[in-house]
């Protein structure tokens, strides 16, 4: 029997333009769109009427955490109930990271998390963290992206003692990815500053979830986000920065940008509508709930969050999706920094970001699309697979009700996790649907998402714009030998 689904009259809603018109999937991927939409439509074809509401490519988030051993613990959501909350929120796609322990083979980390991912119910690929450096990591970065079609390698710049890479790991790493076409990105925080202030404040006596924002300040991120991209630019080699938190980061990247480099920055849907203040609360449940990094910053940051992403100078949504329950956050009890860091959001991302950025009018809903799927599609070489609704692409989409509302709560969540960074915000805009590959997974409230139906997805290296990058660095540094 074919797998045939016929939206019909919503408003189709890509990057660069919104129309009306049906929309044929056929078989997991768009048949058709417009007039030959319905005479194309086989008989038996499920039927949506999408009247009133706009039909959205499927969301990409290019930043979760599933399943993830960190900190002395293991996440809340795995890569079945985290994709499947993602799901009911219209997110279709996303990108988790493989995160190696020091001396660990890339390879080996990657055959874990290839295998804990078989039960996502949403297609997924991989970033590969680089934590420590030797010829076999070189060696492995090229079969990762050779042959198993991982394109973006993380940095982390912070994390001391564990997995913070230093300038000389940057250095290597970054010119790496230049010979293989691939995206380096970097969590900018200086490692060395945030231990420093730690230590301070717990000399200090601060030992509670007040004692986060103020050991990673906004110069920490700033730093590490300046000396990332002055290093990108000696090597000739594109960077994404990964959930920009300051404005101080972010007009570090708008600059570079003018500058005619190619940065490229990430933002969190918590960083745009949640303050600092949140770490002053008298409940040390709440309070550390919200312990992440970069943390919640005050309002005159958000805005200019919200400008980066309006300028273009900030190019992606995401969530970081890194669930801990109240008894795992409670191991820093008595010492903020051994709070383990990290939030949801996967379900929430896009309803906040349309409420909070196309309902103010931040937002059109073409750029709407472009930062919470098209972009991130791009950026890591999914377009246009994803992120895009045309003939040939993947039936992956939205129907979305921009009049529609619904109040955010741990109780009524898909995820694991229980707590709602977004508790009691009442949203409008929220998607009714949710297809992947051509089928119904979410529909008014009933949550269809099917352990392993998710499918990796190779992320081929970028070719011949980074084939001329490669040519110019290698004429900088000719005498640079090519392996470290």
């Amino acid at each position: 029997m074919t797998n045939a689904l016929l939206i019909r009259g919503g408003i189709v809603v890509n990057a660069d333009r919104e129309f009306t018109a049906d929309v044929l999937c056929v078989e997991g991927q768009i048949a058709a769109i417009g007039a030959d939409a319905a005479r194309q439509a086989p008989a038996g074809a499920v039927q949506l009427d999408a009247s009133g509401q706009y039909v959205l490519p499927g969301g990409i988030d290019p930043h979760t955490h599933m399943q993830l051993p960190f900190m002395g613990t293991v996440t809340m959501d795995d890569f079945f109930t985290g994709t499947a909350a993602g799901l009911a929120g219209g997110t279709t796609t996303i990108l988790d990271f493989v995160i190696p322990n020091a001396q660990q083979s890339l390879m080996e980390a990657y055959g874990t998390w290839r295998e804990w991912a078989r039960k996502s119910a949403a297609d997924y690929g991989f970033h590969v963290a680089i934590t420590w450096w030797d010829e076999s990591v070189y060696r492995d970065m090229g079969t990762l992206v050779n042959e198993e079609g991982v394109s973006s390698f993380k940095h982390f710049m912070a994390y001391k003692n564990a997995i913070m890479c230093d300038d000389e790991i940057l250095v290597k790493s970054f010119r790496r990815a230049l010979e293989l076409g691939a995206m380096p990105t970097v969590h900018a925080e200086n490692g060395e500053l945030v231990y420093f202030l730690q230590q301070e404040l717990a000399r200090k006596g601060v030992t509670g979830p007040e004692g986060h924002p103020r050991s990673r300040p906004p110069a920490v991120e700033a730093e590490a986000a300046q000396r990332a991209i002055a290093i990108a630019d000696v090597l000739g080699v594109p960077l994404y920065v990964v959930h920009v938190s300051c404005m101080e980061a972010a007009d570090a990247i708008a600059r570079a940008r003018a500058a005619g480099q190619r940065v490229y920055g990430e933002v969190l849907a918590g960083h745009l509508v949640i303050e600092e203040s949140v770490y002053r609360a008298p409940d040390f449940a709440s309070a550390a709930a919200h312990v992440m990094s970069p943390p919640f910053r005050s309002k005159a940051h958000q805005e200019f969050l919200w400008r980066g992403l309006q300028s273009g100078s900030l190019q992606t949504t995401a969530t970081d999706h890194c669930t801990f329950c109240a008894a795992q956050k409670a191991a820093g009890k008595d010492d903020f920094a051994k709070i383990p860091n990290g939030c949801g959001g996967i379900e929430e991302r896009m309803a906040v970001i349309w409420d909070a950025g196309v309902n103010s009018g931040r937002l059109t809903p073409s750029e709407f699309v472009a930062v919470t799927s098209t972009n991130a599609a791009r950026l890591f070489n999914l377009y246009p697979r994803k992120g895009l609704i045309a003939q040939g692409a993947d039936a992956d989409l939205v129907l979305w009700d921009p009049q529609a509302s619904k109040t955010l709560s741990a109780a009524t969540q898909h995820s694991r996790g229980d707590f709602n960074i977004f508790e009691g915000r009442t949203v409008r805009g929220i998607p009714t649907h949710t297809i992947s590959q051509g089928r119904v997974v979410y529909a008014n409230g009933d949550l269809r998402a099917e352990r392993g139906a998710g499918r990796y997805l190779p992320r081929p290296a970028f070719g011949a714009n980074f084939q001329a990058l490669d040519k110019r660095a290698k004429q900088q540094f000719a005498p640079m030998a090519a392996k470290p």
